[in-house]
């Protein structure tokens, strides 16, 4: 086994397999595209005939409950198999080493779960689907633009044709969320709202009108030979009968999101602990949301890395206290201004810093923000004639983009101030 590769976890022991799990991949594989389709759908180059999306979905034995677990493609794992040593690799390989069957293998190995049922469809396949289920929704509060995805749209929430939804869910180079966990999130807010539209529709509101939503899914997606249409009818209902809070979504917590392997390149290695505690509550077909086994609760948690903050301060005690909390602090004052703002410190900032901004007002709480149009790329913080209280804050990744949340609180919101949905 290669150096934190993950092996078998003891979920299904300690759960007894209790519920139904589906396997849900997106293949990366241009075979069969002509030039015209690879240029439509933005998949130029060479594709690595591997899953570039992988969600484990456990809907709970009383058909109560549904969590969607997201598993990052260089999640580096051990493969399943016969091999002597064990094989280590990113889980995305497995399927080029054997198909469907050893990626579910090699999932059921990592995870200690056991998958019932198993869906796969690729970049075309993903474009009619949406199209064929009536488009996607997608929302941001800022401009995104991705030149490897092809993706460019403005702020607000937007209703796509699959193409553009293929584009969002690819995107892995936009803003403040670069990497996977960023663009996880996207896709499970997709799968989210595209699941929150059906049951709104009335899609999945009986069985018969589930059995066309799953003939029409299955023009599109593959199956195991274990899931026939009757299995997917039965999974539709349950899906379109529950609430958004009875759903979950989350995505494996990482400790390691730069792991160097000879011959493999960059790994995500999960969190030992918090992973096995995710895999054992979907094994006993218990929620994930609230477990603080798998999320511990951050005494004051910030939604970006306080290393990319670029700070001046005009008060060398604030700043040395907030070097010491991870900011980066390129400029001090040598004395303090004669005059001070009366009340608490005011932070200037450039629009669309929102979020580094909320990172910083963290640590100097009661702070004033202030977005100043033209301004440069660096914080300012003006310390006020009140005392400023500089506070410990906590960046952790699988907080800010892959904690355990509820469909309801995860779904597409009408960011303040966007214009109305517009339909891209």
């Amino acid at each position: 086994m290669g150096p934190h590769a993950v092996s078998a976890q003891p979920a299904a022991a300690a759960g007894g397999g209790r519920g139904t799990n589906i396997l849900i991949v997106g293949i990366d594989s241009r075979a069969g595209l002509s030039r015209a389709e690879k240029n439509r759908l933005h998949v130029g180059g060479k594709g690595c005939n591997c899953t570039d999306v992988m969600m484990l979905v456990h809907l709970s034995e009383d058909r109560r409950r549904a969590s969607v677990v997201s598993i990052p493609r260089d999640s580096y794992v051990e493969y399943a198999g016969t091999a002597v040593p064990p094989r280590s690799g990113k889980i995305n390989g497995a399927f080029a080493l054997g198909g469907g069957p050893l990626t579910v293998a090699t999932v059921e190995k990592a995870t200690g779960l056991p998958v019932d049922h198993y869906l796969e469809t690729d970049f075309a396949g993903f474009e009619r689907t949406v199209d064929n289920l009536g488009g996607g929704t997608v929302c941001t509060d800022r401009p995104l633009r991705d030149e490897n995805s092809g993706l460019d749209i403005g702020a607000g929430r937007h209703h796509t044709d699959g193409n553009t939804t293929l584009r969002y869910a690819r995107a892995r180079h936009v803003n403040l969320r670069p990497g996977d966990l960023g663009r996880v999130r996207r896709q499970q807010r997709v799968v989210n709202d595209l699941l929150a539209r059906l049951t709104v529709e009335g899609a999945l509101a009986s069985p018969v009108r589930a059995a066309r939503t799953v003939h029409t899914l299955l023009k599109t997606v593959r199956t195991d030979a274990r899931t026939g249409p009757g299995d997917l009818i039965g999974i539709g209902w349950a899906l379109g009968r529950l609430r958004a809070d009875r759903t979950e979504f989350a995505t494996v917590p990482i400790r390691l999101f730069d792991h160097r392997v000879p011959g493999v390149g960059s790994t995500l290695v999960w969190d030992e602990a918090r992973s096995t505690a995710l895999w054992e509550a979907l094994g006993a077909d218990r929620p994930i949301t609230g477990d603080t086994r798998i999320q511990p609760v951050a005494q004051t948690p910030v939604p970006t890395n306080p290393a990319a903050v670029a700070v001046r301060v005009d008060d060398a005690a604030v700043a040395a206290a907030l070097r010491r909390n991870g900011f980066v602090v390129t400029d001090t004052s040598p004395s303090a201004p004669p005059v001070r703002p009366a009340g608490p410190p005011v932070i200037r900032y450039a629009p669309g810093q929102e979020e580094h901004a909320a990172t910083l007002a963290a640590a100097l709480p009661g702070s004033r923000l202030e977005a100043v149009p033209g301004h440069d790329a660096l914080f300012d913080v003006a310390v006020g004639t009140e005392p400023v209280p500089v506070k410990t804050v906590t960046y952790d990744r699988n907080i800010a983009d892959g904690a355990p949340v509820t469909g309801d609180r995860l779904r597409c919101a009408e960011p303040p101030g966007s214009a109305q949905a517009a339909r891209s």
